[in-house]
């Protein structure tokens, strides 16, 4: 099966001033959000990709803009790696929805939760790994086991792909830290799925396109991704 780099869109305005934005429209990325996009763009230098898509949100597409230019693929809209819809608690101050008692439960039941107005995060999840698996069998076949693509999206929705790839409870998804631009990698085999990079923000990731080891060849850590001669 193909590898999917999951990038987090850079930083926004909402994030500095700690507001939930959620699916709130004309959120973009700030200067230092423009930054770390180009920084993860350099991160991908020399690794060719089959395909790119992105949250329909705005600060995604900006992020898969820079991440994608002139690689010569073009980001495509999937609309199950949008953000989670947070209902009534969009555009809300965190300094204010912490002391809400639903907050609690979203730090330590995340499955349970509905959004008042708004979406379950176990809605999401489930949408969210439906979308990237089905994009991930499409590049396969039209690209083979050896592709390489992108996908451009939330914190929230790379978490919980990163928990079911990491075969754990959507309630231990608060657990995995994923910051803006930062690059996780996964793999899925017709037997189980890989974690083969978490929350990154450095290095380059063009060893991506020399996989000499299949992850079912790797005993005790196996010998490490291939790494060019200076």
């Amino acid at each position: 099966m193909a590898t999917v780099i999951l990038a987090r869109h850079g930083r926004t305005a909402a994030n500095v001033q700690g507001v939930l934005a959620g699916r709130s429209a004309g959120v973009r990325l700030d200067d230092v959000g423009v930054r770390q996009a180009e920084d993860a763009a350099r991160r991908l230098a020399g690794l060719p990709l089959a395909a790119g898509v992105t949250s329909p949100l705005e600060r995604c597409k900006d992020t898969a803009s820079i991440l994608l230019r002139g690689s010569g693929v073009r980001a495509r809209v999937e609309r199950g790696l949008t953000e989670c819809d947070y209902g009534d608690w969009t555009g809300r101050p965190m300094k204010e929805l912490v002391k809400e008692d639903l907050w609690k439960v979203v730090q330590a039941h995340p499955a349970g939760v509905r959004f008042p107005g708004g979406e379950a995060m176990a809605e999401m999840s489930a949408r969210a790994i439906r979308a990237v698996r089905a994009w991930d069998a499409r590049v396969t076949e039209a690209s083979g086991d050896d592709a390489v693509w992108l996908a451009v999206a939330h914190g929230d929705v790379i978490k919980s792909v990163l928990a079911d790839a990491l075969g754990v409870h959507l309630d231990a998804f608060q657990r995995i830290v994923v910051d803006p631009a930062s690059l996780s990698v996964v793999r899925y085999t017709p037997h189980r799925s890989y974690v083969l990079a978490m929350n990154t923000t450095d290095g380059s990731l063009a060893h991506l396109a020399r996989q000499q080891e299949l992850p079912e060849e790797k005993l005790g850590g196996g010998a490490g991704p291939t790494v060019p001669s200076p």
